[in-house]
């Protein structure tokens, strides 16, 4: 039975909940999973330790975090000698006034800045969570929205990942894994 790292830094826990589906999917198929959140200062687990790998991470402000694209870059080789996978979750993604094209580029320096080249790749659209934003976030992305033509009721949030696609991502990689 392989066994696949997921790997995944999140904020607001939307990442979190694409890792999670995604563990479903792949357990599903008889992969035994582990899903463990990356932190700053972390050393996190290591990727040599399991045949297939999946990193994700959420866009805030424009990048990813930092500490993620330290672990990747020291674990570039155990990354590139199995199957590995990124998915990288933003508004531009997929929400209001969606932006591929802007999503495409985040993820591209990510992978240029790693220095990591992962079988598998994709921007998935992520959330509008005011609920979880404290009181100057929750201004900032109502101003991003409002410009962007989106959702601005504050008093809710708004889910935007399209879960067949997240699926498929799933389904994708585990073909890989049993590929090689």
């Amino acid at each position: 039975m392989p066994r696949t790292l997921i790997l995944y830094a999140t904020t607001e826990g939307q990442t979190a909940r694409i890792a999670e589906r995604i563990s479903q999917t792949l357990r599903q198929k008889g992969h035994e999973v582990d899903v463990q959140r990356a932190v700053a200062g972390g050393t996190g687990p290591d990727p040599a330790n399991y045949e297939g790998v999946i990193v994700g991470a959420a866009i805030h402000y424009g990048k990813h975090p930092r500490f993620l694209r330290t672990f990747v870059r020291r674990h570039r080789e155990a990354l590139a000698a199995r199957p590995s996978a990124f998915y990288s979750v933003s508004l531009s993604a997929g929400g209001p006034n969606p932006k591929p094209k802007a999503a495409q580029r985040y993820l591209d320096k990510f992978l240029r800045r790693t220095g990591w080249r992962p079988r598998q790749a994709v921007s998935m659209a992520g959330a509008l969570q005011f609920s979880k934003y404290g009181p100057i976030k929750r201004r900032v992305m109502l101003i991003f929205v409002t410009l962007g033509g989106g959702d601005t009721d504050t008093s809710k949030d708004y889910e935007y990942t399209d879960w067949s696609e997240v699926a498929r991502f799933a389904d994708a990689f585990a073909q890989r894994l049993v590929r090689g």
